[in-house]
């Protein structure tokens, strides 16, 4: 933001009464101009730029309210302050409705004047400062903390303390302390993969193992309660939503909503194959395989959740002992949400659970390597966000939440995996039939050239995967890596260096947001 002057015009008929707030004023840095009619201030405001404008709407002649129209067609971006005796509720809501800056009554203090003025003309910069003086103090907290051993409760805590303070940073325009951040994040990266490499075989294998919800946990731990409790939910996936995106979109769904917010970690590999069929399954993609065998095909992974409706509808009656009356909705674009949202009303008047997924976030972390366009608008995660949450305002999610807070239907929110923007290329030497993808990958004889790049599984089974031959290992990425073939080194650096990628282990790709959003309106 650009910082305006430290100086004042006061446009008052009685200005020459208030010489002991220009006093005042003065004594604290700010340069006051005064003007007692309209059309002096008009000129002043010609000729030189001012910090802020406080006016008196009760002049002779033209009104305040009627000047503020003219100050604003000369410098659209000057504060102005409506000054005025009168206290008549009309003519603040006439100010307000102007998008007047702020509104003070007289009698006005000076402290009183100086108040609305700093926090007009420096708030940006003071909160700025404080903002970097509060991270620094607990940047070194953090460092410290490092040195400790940390549990999946305390990894839980400290990811999304990082993600709110890459938020916090990226608004206060703090590019060397976003550096630094970065910096943590990246050694915590390799911390996280250790973490996740000693720990997470016992998640999945030993059921009383002190662990954290994984993706199977979901619809029993979270929409189960609310189903049970309200005869109805509605169960939300946004596809590939990171922590940060989640942060940025929770003041935009507060206004209808009370929102309380847990976390979860995501199966490996994270990615939509095998998270979100966990998700709707209940179940580890082994069991999926080995229960529903003609549901699960790898020899074509796009068409493995070809049946999450039908996995969500087994699981509830697994969990309840009867059949539940389910609904399910994909949606990719703008088309699909039109069509969607005149039937949404029907599905949410009856009893049961109705299930939507939204594939925007994830169609754009995918498009953005394929588009030179999309690239540069979102190419780094503060602009990730800002795209994110300006689909969400016009989105047929939104109307969704909005629909289901009408009705007062209780909404569970999530996502399925997340992404981590990737810079790191590293070499991996497979068979051709190994798989593609660039944060995972399955096949024989694959090893990581970098054996620090990636996690190798010996048996995939210990890691809640079906069994997919003799010999077959799997490699999770670790940190920023991305995997590439030595004789497609430059073309696949060239095409996905930089890009928001998904399926290996990290936690921007593992520790994800599961939300009870609980209508305003059923208060």
């Amino acid at each position: 933001m650009a910082t305006r002057p430290k100086s004042i015009l006061w446009v008052d008929d009685e200005i020459e009464s208030l010489e002991s707030h220009r006093r005042f004023l003065a004594d604290h840095g700010y340069a006051v101009q005064a003007a007692a009619h309209g059309d002096d201030a008009l000129e002043l405001l010609r000729r030189h730029p001012y910090g802020v404008v406080l006016v008196d709407e009760q002049m002779p002649g033209q009104r305040g309210l009627e000047l503020f129209g003219a100050i604003r067609s000369l410098d659209p971006a000057v504060p102005v302050v409506m000054v005025t005796k009168s206290e008549d509720p009309a003519t603040m809501r006439e100010a307000i409705g102007l998008a007047v800056d702020d509104y003070l009554v007289k009698p006005v203090q000076p402290r009183q004047v100086l108040s609305v003025v700093t926090r007009l003309l420096e708030g940006d910069r003071i909160r700025q400062q404080h903002i970097a003086r509060e991270f620094v103090t607990r940047f070194r907290e953090l460092e410290e903390r490092r040195a400790t051993a940390l549990g999946w409760r305390e990894w839980i805590d400290l990811v999304r303390e990082l993600a709110v303070w890459d938020i916090r940073l990226a608004e206060a325009n703090e590019p060397g302390l976003l550096e630094a951040l970065r910096a943590m994040s990246s050694a915590l990266r390799r911390d996280f993969a250790a973490f996740v490499t000693r720990h997470y075989s016992g998640w999945i294998n030993q059921p009383t193992a002190d662990r954290p919800a994984l993706s199977p946990d979901v619809v029993e731990e979270m929409v189960l309660p609310v189903l049970r409790e309200h005869g109805k939910a509605l169960f939300v996936v946004v596809d590939c939503l990171r922590l940060d995106q989640w942060e940025t979109l929770q003041p935009l769904i507060t206004p209808y909503f009370d929102i309380e917010t847990s976390y979860y970690y995501s199966i490996l590999p994270t990615a939509t194959p095998y998270s979100r069929n966990a998700l709707f399954a209940g179940l580890l993609p082994r069991e999926i395989a080995a229960q529903y065998p003609a549901w699960w095909t790898e020899r074509e992974e796009e068409s493995l959740n070809a049946h999450e409706h039908d996995l969500l509808a087994r699981q509830l009656e697994r969990l309840t002992g009867r059949a539940v009356p389910t609904r399910y909705e994909k949606l990719f674009g703008g088309a699909d949400g039109e069509d969607f949202l005149r039937k949404l009303p029907a599905y949410l008047a009856q009893e049961g659970v109705t299930a939507l997924v939204f594939n925007f976030v994830d169609q754009l972390t995918h498009s953005r390597s394929e588009s030179a366009i999309l690239y540069e608008v979102a190419k780094d995660e503060a602009a990730l966000r800002a795209l994110t949450c300006a689909w969400f305002e016009r989105s047929p999610l939104k109307a969704s939440l909005q629909e289901a807070e009408r009705r007062n239907v209780p909404v569970v929110l999530t996502t399925d995996h997340g992404s981590i923007h990737c810079h790191t290329p590293a070499t991996v030497f497979a068979k051709r039939d190994a798989t593609s993808n660039l944060r995972f990958k399955f096949g024989e004889d694959l090893r990581a050239e970098d054996p620090n790049a990636a996690i190798t599984v010996e048996d995939p089974e210990r890691y809640g995967l079906p069994r997919r031959g003799l010999g077959v290992r799997a490699l999770f990425a670790i940190g920023d890596r991305f995997f590439v073939y030595p004789t497609k080194l430059r073309e696949y650096q060239a095409r996905y260096r930089g890009a928001f990628l998904h399926g290996g282990v990290s936690p921007e790709e593992m520790v994800l947001p599961v939300a009870l959003l609980t209508p305003r309106t059923g208060r």
